[in-house]
């Protein structure tokens, strides 16, 4: 797959704002002192579905019914963000949405994908059975998949890129949370299509281990994907034209365990008293861990996304959640596999600043 260019993006741009105004990003002073550095959070928890997801959904459907006039709908596997993104670019086009979910997942997350109008099916242990279903499922009923990971996803999300770059300072590094792609390879496209020499650094979770694995053997490994906090991070079997991609372009992979991931949700709130989910939090605690190396540097960090149960979330704030994860064992980050710095910085204060996207 070919990165878009900057004319597809803004093209992407202009109909993603038909529906969504641009997200904000914010440097927090409290943030800043904790990584000694300066951080421009991308807020990507603030569209209408509370996660970037949207973005992409909208350029993909729009794209499918141009291209597909009589298509009557579209069906999707996802374990709750995607979902929602796809429901609502759907039901403003006019297409009907039937979303695949493994069982057990997120309740809220499956009750607001219903509300967008969208048929929910639960199938499968995990993302990828899920997917598979779905897939099936899209033959029997003569609807489109809607794929996970496709051009169309990475063009629109490029847009949340674009608004980062070109609305906060230079940026030496930006932190990208990792699922199956479509984020890290649309900030990368921004970051080309603007000529930029940002480095851009992947973030995933221990408990889902096949993209970092994947990474590090340049090749497509598949993993188990059991992270407890981080089911937007969730991919057993990573896409291959994704990680061709992330293999060329990402400068490493920082891996981050499921106790860091809970602490940079729990210090989002503290902090700006902003709601993240454990995927949207993911970056940050990557950022917190290499924090040796920001010195000096300024560094963008994106928040994907907000959408977190409220048991999950209370247990988070009240630290329930890292007690119970460090008494049973629960995966934690190797530095030394993932090339994050291991040793810590003293911190420094630096000044809040905001522009508009």
């Amino acid at each position: 797959m070919t990165l878009p260019s900057l004319d597809q993006i803004r093209d992407a741009q202009s109909l993603v704002y038909r529906h969504m105004l641009p997200t904000p990003q914010y440097s927090w002073p409290l943030i800043n002192q904790r990584l000694g550095a300066e951080a421009w959070i991308k807020h990507e928890n603030h569209t209408p579905v509370g996660a970037f997801k949207l973005r992409g959904a909208l350029v993909y459907a729009a794209w499918l019914k141009r291209t597909q006039p009589g298509l009557a709908g579209i069906i999707a596997a996802t374990r709750g963000n995607f979902g929602q993104g796809a429901a609502m670019a759907t039901r403003l086009l006019g297409m009907k949405a039937v979303i695949v979910v493994p069982h057990g997942n997120s309740a809220e997350k499956n009750r607001a994908m219903q509300a967008q109008g969208a048929e929910l099916i639960e199938h499968g242990h995990d993302f990828q059975e899920s997917l598979e279903f779905a897939r099936e499922l899209a033959g029997e009923r003569g609807y489109a998949m809607f794929e996970s990971f496709h051009e169309r996803l990475v063009c629109g999300s490029a847009s949340y890129a674009m608004e980062l770059f070109q609305s906060a300072p230079k940026l030496d590094v930006v932190y990208v949370p990792i699922g199956l792609g479509t984020s890290i390879c649309a900030v990368l496209a921004a970051r080309d299509a603007l000529n930029l020499s940002t480095e851009i650094v992947g973030v995933t979770a221990v408990a889902n281990a096949a993209t970092a694995k994947s990474f590090r053997e340049r090749k497509l490994v598949e993993a188990p994907a059991n992270s407890l906090i981080a089911d937007g991070l969730a991919c057993r079997r990573p896409n291959q034209d994704a990680l061709d991609i992330i293999f060329a372009n990402v400068v490493r992979i920082v891996e981050v365990s499921e106790v860091e991931i809970a602490d940079a949700m729990r210090i989002y709130h503290q902090d700006t008293h902003n709601i993240a989910e454990g995927a949207g939090a993911a970056a940050l605690a990557a950022a917190l861990k290499e924090k040796s190396s920001l010195r000096g540097k300024r560094a963008g960090i994106v928040l994907t996304g907000g959408n977190v149960d409220r048991e999950l979330y209370v247990a988070v704030l009240t630290g329930v959640f890292q007690t119970g994860a460090s008494q049973t064992g629960a995966p934690q980050a190797d530095a030394s596999q993932t090339g994050a710095p291991q040793n810590s910085a003293s911190q420094s204060e630096a000044s809040q600043s905001a522009r508009p996207a």
